[in-house]
């Protein structure tokens, strides 16, 4: 959708058979054709997206099972950040990957891990991160994960909530996969569970204030 700023909109549709090329055009259109990077980002293919024409599936009944599946994973992350009284992210929608996330930061300064542009712009201070993905190659099925940067060498050594939460070398993270948390009594609670307890163990581990720990488990700091 194209919104405009005397109150139009303009809605491409996403259909089948509409390859990325006739979107990209349709929307650039519809903007005023304004001057872009058509190279992909996050993705294997390098085509540009104003020529991909390789790419050109979308299937309705998946995408609504994502979007009804990852409406229920924010209102997960969103109960989790409310009580936090630290700096802290919205609810991120992550177009890369589809994930969605919540970063909770301590305050103190992170040297990034690598150079290049996204991390040496987003990875610049301490924080804890609990997320939700539909999945990808290294992790073919949905989960919520947790992470914590920088992360020191305890960190990996922990036994979170609930009992199906375990973490996953290849990813580097702790990982509670979607079919668990679906197939719970409350999967709601249960979600909450994994990331406050992920949370909990990435301040003991990486020594953040104890006053700003526990604001993000819902004990606001004593009245002076």
């Amino acid at each position: 959708m194209v919104e405009y700023s005397d109150g139009r909109e303009w809605c491409v549709p996403l259909t089948p058979n509409r390859a990325v090329a006739d979107v990209t055009h349709d929307v650039l259109a519809a903007a005023g054709n304004p001057a872009f990077d058509p190279t992909p980002q996050e993705v294997p293919w390098t085509d540009p997206l104003d020529e991909d024409r390789e790419h050109h599936t979308y299937d309705r009944a998946a995408v609504a099972i994502y979007f009804a599946a990852a409406t229920r994973a924010a209102q997960v992350l969103a109960d989790y950040r409310a009580p936090f009284r630290g700096r802290s992210t919205p609810v991120n929608a992550w177009w890369g990957s589809f994930d969605l996330s919540v970063s909770l930061f301590s305050g103190r300064h992170a040297t990034p891990p690598s150079d290049d542009f996204i991390m040496r712009n987003a990875m610049t201070a301490q924080e804890i991160a609990v997320g939700w993905w539909p999945g990808d190659p290294r992790h073919p099925r949905a989960a919520f994960y947790a992470y914590a940067y920088p992360a020191n060498k305890d960190f990996a050594a922990a036994t979170l909530e609930p009992s199906q939460a375990r973490w996953v070398d290849t990813l580097g993270e702790f990982v509670l996969d979607w079919n668990d948390v679906c197939a719970a009594s409350d999967p709601h609670a249960v979600a909450l569970s994994f990331a406050r307890s992920a949370f909990a163990h990435g301040c003991r581990t990486c020594d953040w204030d104890e006053t700003l720990a526990d604001s993000g488990l819902g004990k606001p700091p004593p009245v002076s």
